[in-house]
């Protein structure tokens, strides 16, 4: 298996994880459950640039040749920025005016999505996604790596605190109860 950034050519497999991981805040930007919907609105974003889904913010994971897992990371800092085409999208589609809370801030490698196919789970894909990013932060200085995990999935927060996550407070974005998570990286670790 190897890990790398993804290309737009991956977009397809990109938005299928990402609806895996983020189903629930896209039916919430919709204001509808409509999945056929909800696919073509994030694979719209997932497949451009300069905003928080695009595949340039993407890690992938292939196995002989397929895309078996995703992880969207961004910095913390440039969430508004990368924020403001989505909502837009939103309400020039959708007609709806959205605030969304701020899910990470400055200071901090946000992983905003992180999915594995379900036929490919239990292999150990989403720790090594984890892994690789801890380990490319690492070498690039000191860093702050969070995310948030919604309370109704512990497997989840199981491994995030297996690899040293630590809680360090709670967050509601879209009516959805999240906890927030973080790790801090020291170049001097390795």
């Amino acid at each position: 298996m190897i890990i790398r950034k993804a290309l737009l050519e991956d977009s397809e497999a990109i938005t299928e994880l990402l609806m895996l991981a983020s189903g629930k805040v896209m039916y919430k930007f919709m204001g509808e459950k409509d999945y056929l919907k909800a696919v073509g609105f994030l694979h719209y974003f997932v497949q451009n640039t300069g905003n928080q889904y695009s595949f340039q913010n993407c890690y992938v994971a292939v196995d002989n040749g397929e895309i078996v897992g995703a992880m969207l990371v961004y910095d913390g800092a440039k969430l508004q920025e990368l924020r403001k085409p989505v909502l837009e999208y939103i309400h020039q589609h959708f007609d709806r005016n959205m605030h969304v809370e701020k899910e990470t801030q400055a200071g901090e490698y946000y992983i905003d999505s992180l999915a594995v196919f379900p036929t490919q789970q239990g292999k150990g894909i989403a720790s090594k996604l984890l892994q690789f990013l801890i380990q490319v932060k690492s070498e690039h200085g000191d860093a702050t790596l969070g995310l948030l995990v919604d309370r109704t999935n512990p497997r989840a927060k199981k491994l995030y605190l297996k690899l040293g996550f630590k809680l360090v407070g709670e967050k509601e974005l879209l009516g959805i109860s999240l906890e927030h998570l973080q790790l801090k990286l020291s170049s001097s670790k390795l």
